[in-house]
């Protein structure tokens, strides 16, 4: 969730090079691949490409919570079951990154984590979207995402559909054409009977793009289509952005992040304010060609501060809650810090309105049990095997699923170890989601100077 892209490493080429230069850069990187003994990323992802798309054994264990990760597909159960399901995601432990694609369920009222195996499911991934829609007894959809080696040297980009039916517990891909190019960061949503795809990014180490397309797919025809909007407005190419759908069938899309080139090997982040509403055009205007036109909003009220990798979770009563995320305090072109953020906002979507949540907060001190990350700098924690409610103070539900971060630790040196248990920490990337009243908070990352965090705790409010 969030700004997906914030951690590619920097200046690694947004103009083009001639053509002497592309093939100097990757003979020098397969020397490289070969010295760090690491295979090329197509063979790796084939390995885990699904042969048969023929029905298979669904298979659900009782398991730990899952291990710190960020970048996950999250989403409820669409009927009645308090349950919610998580997918992907990535961890990186300072020297390499790890890719999941494991597939989880978390029951609510038995605060009980569930593994479901299948031979035939997507592939490891992260930055993808997945979403829930009622229909044939309940299905998730799974879009796009990427895949990153080890040594974070090579990307590969999706652009897969994926449906999980629950009736009969089986993932099934889809082979629809004309649907979006690969990509991740991009955002997902249901409205009418329709997945809607905004947004996203593809970056491979040489060069990377940012989109501003729409596609629509038919959940009743398994179509793609793109979406030519009129109007003289549309939001400009990013990744990262909120997107949420009304019940009254408008689209809104706000914020995100891209990047543009400024000088050779540098690159300038644009943090992006601006809200845009997807309509339906009026069938009555007969100079109206597209079905869709996108309109400029200017909402009021407590505006959240411009930040990216801010989550977002659209509940039932119309009512967006926008979650975390970091704001970048530019020190010079290529020396960027952030502040993150453990706000929380509300967008009323009919006056299109913010206000800030205040959510009461106590330090406490962990539970005996609850593990911390060691004060070792040079050393990392990894997350605890049980899961266990830790704090309840009729606010914020907190369920530690092992310690609230993996990565180097800075505890020794900031001296802090009180754990506030009133309610998440500053992050950014955070999963959320509603189900039944109830908001979860999943995750996330956090950095301080060259130290980075992926955090593995749930809340709920």
């Amino acid at each position: 969730m969030g700004r997906k892209d914030k951690n590619k490493k920097k200046g690694l080429g947004a103009e083009k090079t001639s053509m002497k230069t592309d093939k100097k850069a990757i003979a020098k990187q397969k020397k490289l691949l070969t010295k760090l003994g690491e295979e090329d990323i197509e063979n790796i992802v084939a390995k885990y490409e699904t042969k048969d798309t023929k029905s298979s054994d669904l298979t659900e264990i009782v398991c730990p919570p899952p291990t710190a990760r960020v970048n996950v597909g999250i989403c409820a159960h669409p009927a009645d079951r308090e349950e919610i399901f998580v997918h992907g995601g990535e961890f990186y432990n300072g020297q390499q990154t790890t890719i999941y694609g494991d597939f989880y369920s978390y029951n609510l009222p038995k605060k009980e984590w569930k593994v479901l195996r299948s031979s035939i499911c997507p592939a490891p991934r992260s930055g993808h979207q997945m979403v829930s829609a009622a229909s044939d007894g309940g299905q998730i959809w799974l879009f796009g995402g990427e895949y990153a080696s080890p040594s974070q040297l090579q990307f590969y980009h999706y652009r897969d559909l994926w449906v999980y039916r629950m009736a009969s517990k089986q993932w099934e891909k889809l082979n629809a054409p004309n649907g979006p190019s690969a990509r991740s960061g991009h955002r997902m949503v249901v409205s009418k009977k329709k997945l809607f795809v905004f947004g996203g990014f593809h970056d491979n180490n040489a060069s990377y793009r940012y989109f501003n397309d729409l596609y629509a797919f038919s959940l009743e025809t398994y179509n793609w289509t793109k979406i030519e909007t009129g109007g003289s407005v549309a939001p400009p190419a990013r990744s990262g952005c909120c997107m949420v759908a009304t019940g009254d069938g408008k689209i809104l899309v706000w914020g995100g992040y891209s990047k543009t080139s400024v000088k050779k090997e540098v690159d300038r982040g644009t943090t992006h304010t601006d809200m845009y509403a997807l309509v339906s055009n009026d069938k009555s205007d007969a100079k109206a060609a597209a079905a869709y036109k996108w309109i400029s909003v200017k909402a009021s009220g407590k505006k959240p501060a411009p930040r990216s990798g801010m989550a977002v979770a659209m509940a039932p009563n119309g009512k967006a809650y926008a979650f975390g995320g970091v704001m970048d305090t530019e020190e010079d072109e290529e020396d960027v810090k952030g502040l993150f953020s453990s706000e929380l906002h509300v967008l009323d979507t009919a006056a299109t309105t913010w206000r800030k949540v205040e959510v009461g907060a106590k330090a406490r001190k962990p539970e005996k049990g609850n593990s911390q990350p060691s004060p070792d700098d040079e050393k990392l924690a990894e997350p605890a095997a049980s899961a266990k409610v830790v704090s309840d103070d009729g606010i914020f539900t907190m369920t530690v699923g092992g310690a609230a971060s993996s990565g180097p630790s800075s505890t020794a040196k900031s001296g802090t170890n009180d754990l506030d248990l009133g309610g998440p920490s500053p992050r950014m990337n955070a999963a959320i989601v509603v189900c039944k009243g109830q908001l979860y908070v999943y995750g996330g990352l956090f950095e301080t100077g060259s130290r980075q965090y992926t955090l593995s705790d749930l809340y709920s409010l």
